[in-house]
């Protein structure tokens, strides 16, 4: 395809190609760059010698393809702006990471049996029968030793606030 059949043949298809792309849902510039960008394509496999039978239909399908790789990128972009790591707001992991913060200072003040088991409970979730089979301690004990190392640490807590 000469330069000149490439410019008429562009401006023939070009509001076609403008439907296709703003079926995605793309404001009128982006459907204009991603018809612009297809016929880009277009003329540069037309230069390398790819053997073009139906220049429309291929148009339209680097339109297609253009759009729905744009929308997926503004998708992952926006749930990036949106969202952090896990799904949580910005708000809430910033929350997470003080309370975490928070649980690391009174949790270094218990002893390590003690945090053993708060961790064992409150981190993996297990129940008191669990963690009296995992550490081959009685439940009656667990729970007390858990029981006061929460004390502890609301007392501190108190004191600290």
């Amino acid at each position: 395809m000469t330069r000149p059949e490439f410019n008429i043949f562009s401006e023939k298809v070009r509001a076609k190609l403008l439907v296709v792309a703003g079926k995605t849902g793309m404001a009128e510039t982006s459907a204009e760059d991603i018809v612009q960008e297809a016929l880009v394509t277009l003329w540069r496999l037309s230069e390398e010698g790819y053997p073009i039978r139906d220049a429309e239909g291929l148009a339209v399908r680097i339109t297609r393809n253009l759009a729905a790789a744009r929308f997926r990128r503004q998708k992952l972009k926006l749930t990036e702006l949106t969202e952090m790591e896990g799904g949580e707001e910005a708000t809430s992991r910033t929350d997470a990471g003080d309370r975490k913060m928070i649980r690391e200072r009174l949790y270094g003040s218990l002893t390590a049996t003690q945090r053993k088991y708060l961790e064992l409970r409150n981190e993996l979730g297990l129940s008191l029968d669990e963690i009296a089979e995992t550490t081959g301690r009685p439940k009656s004990s667990i729970k007390t030793s858990i029981s006061t190392a929460r004390k502890q640490m609301l007392e501190q807590l108190k004191k600290e606030l």
